[in-house]
């Protein structure tokens, strides 16, 4: 691993699982990432399998610190209860151990961490009151953070849309845009259905927007009409 790096970081997602070793005072990638598709059948063997496989690319020490972002809520010593993205033979899994056979690690749910990106680094940095960092990928990932302290493993991409619409990233999420073949005016008219619920229920100071989509964000974000700033996470979907 290059010497310019101080851990090395991993985000497990639907279609793909990211690796990089990470420069912890830029808050930037320190090499190119690896990315390998998520096995098709993404049980905890397939997903340790390639997670080792990019550890040996990258050639990690056993001393640096390895942080893995996951698709899921995640509490220290206890097994997972919920899965939405990966395969469902997760339930009832200790992720961290899962993950430590191959070396120390340490386990955070996936929309926490960009969350804590974007106020140490990002969009939210120096932001008073309440931060709702989200990500739109393959589902769509929250983070609350409030004065700079995280509120951790919250899930309220699951919320229940007003109208009959049902769960928010079965409706909304930058996969459902892609695989309905929506205009970027048309999916924004969803996610304002989405935005607008949880600013009726939070009343946040701050919407961040992160995950691959945001790449592209001025052809959406200006069509969500709601009242609180909602600005594209300057970290995007590193």
């Amino acid at each position: 691993m290059i010497e310019t790096a101080q851990a090395f970081g991993v985000d497990i997602g639907g279609s793909g699982i990211k690796a990089a070793p990470v420069d912890l005072t830029k808050g930037d990638f320190a090499e190119p990432r690896l990315k390998i598709l998520t096995p098709e059948v993404s049980t905890p063997q397939a997903v340790a399998k390639i997670v080792k496989q990019q550890l040996d690319h990258f050639e990690v020490p056993e001393s640096a610190p390895v942080g893995i972002a996951f698709p899921a809520p995640i509490k220290p010593g206890q097994k997972l209860d919920f899965m939405a993205n990966l395969d469902q033979s997760w339930i009832g899994v200790d992720v961290t151990e899962v993950f430590s056979e191959a070396c120390p690690v340490v386990v955070v749910n996936d929309a926490d961490a960009a969350g804590l990106a974007e106020v140490q680094f990002g969009a939210a940095k120096g932001q008073d009151g309440l931060v709702i960092a989200t990500t739109l990928g393959t589902g769509i990932g929250t983070a609350l953070i409030y004065n700079g302290v995280l509120i951790p493993n919250t899930e309220l991409g699951h919320i229940e849309l007003e109208g009959g619409k049902g769960d928010a990233e079965r409706y909304a999420s930058s996969a459902v845009r892609e695989r309905k073949e929506l205009s970027y005016k048309k999916w924004a008219k969803r996610l304002t259905k989405y935005y607008g619920l949880m600013e009726k229920y939070f009343n946040p100071d701050l919407f961040t927007v992160g995950g691959g989509v945001s790449r592209q964000s001025e052809k959406f974000l200006p069509y969500v009409d709601i009242k609180t700033p909602i600005v594209p996470a300057k970290l995007r979907n590193q």
